[in-house]
């Protein structure tokens, strides 16, 4: 199984490359280079692997959410790929890439769900946010993502959770406080990883979740971009 992934969807700009269970990847914090950053990297990574296009199975990209001229790069440059080599796409949560990065050695040593809250900045006052349980290196989801005031979060069920994300440094931190009891550990500067979209999509990819590039929506949550001034007004402390 071959795959080359993207994950744009943040200012933190990755690409990875799939082998047979072997990644190699690069990342940077690059605002507003990813366009520029995407496909190089993508082209280095495959000679780096000894592989061509054509060698690809399938193209793995984040769906979102994220910031949304990411999302859209992110898509469109894995939708012209897999168009261009007749080949399918396997889209992959931001936030369940996000969460694939959060580690509880104890947990998972005991047989036990490692519970993560992922977190992304979604900027005007708000988190992307999304429950999740990993085991075995499978992430599941536990609920609906979702985009929301750090405020107007639904409490956690039980202690021990995993926090990751930069939803936790928005806003002063809200999210992080109102939760501290419930948390075992918070990492508030995890970015998702083209790597972990890569091992997502690839194990999806094998349970036949991958469709046609025509077919991937982008996760957005939202449909706008920005706060009308009156917005602004009402939200204001």
């Amino acid at each position: 199984m071959r795959l080359l992934a993207f994950e744009t969807a943040t200012e933190a700009c990755s690409v990875a490359v799939w082998a047979d269970g072997q990644v190699l990847e690069r990342f940077e914090i690059a605002p507003r280079r990813h366009a520029e950053l995407a496909l190089p990297w993508a082209e280095a990574l495959l000679a780096e692997a000894g592989l061509v296009r054509a060698q690809l199975d399938a193209i793995a990209v984040s769906r979102g959410p994220g910031a949304f001229t990411g999302v859209r790069l992110g898509i469109g440059v894995a939708q012209g790929i897999a168009l261009a080599l007749d080949r399918p796409v396997v889209a992959v949560s931001t936030l369940a890439a996000l969460a694939a990065s959060a580690s509880g050695p104890a947990q998972a040593a005991a047989g036990h769900d490692i519970r993560v809250l992922a977190a992304i900045d979604a900027r005007m006052g708000e988190v992307y946010l999304g429950r999740f349980a990993l085991r075995a290196g499978e992430v599941a989801g536990l609920g609906p993502e979702s985009v929301l005031r750090p405020d107007a979060v639904e409490p956690l069920e039980g202690v021990g959770w995993l926090a990751v994300g930069t939803g936790f440094a928005a806003a002063g931190g809200v999210l992080q406080a109102r939760f501290a009891g419930a948390l075992a550990g918070v990492d508030a500067q995890a970015m998702p990883h083209a790597g972990a979209v890569a091992r997502l999509a690839a194990a999806a990819f094998a349970r036949g979740e991958a469709v046609a590039p025509e077919r991937i929506e982008p996760a957005y949550l939202r449909d706008n971009v920005a706060l009308t001034l009156a917005e602004q007004r009402r939200r204001a402390p």
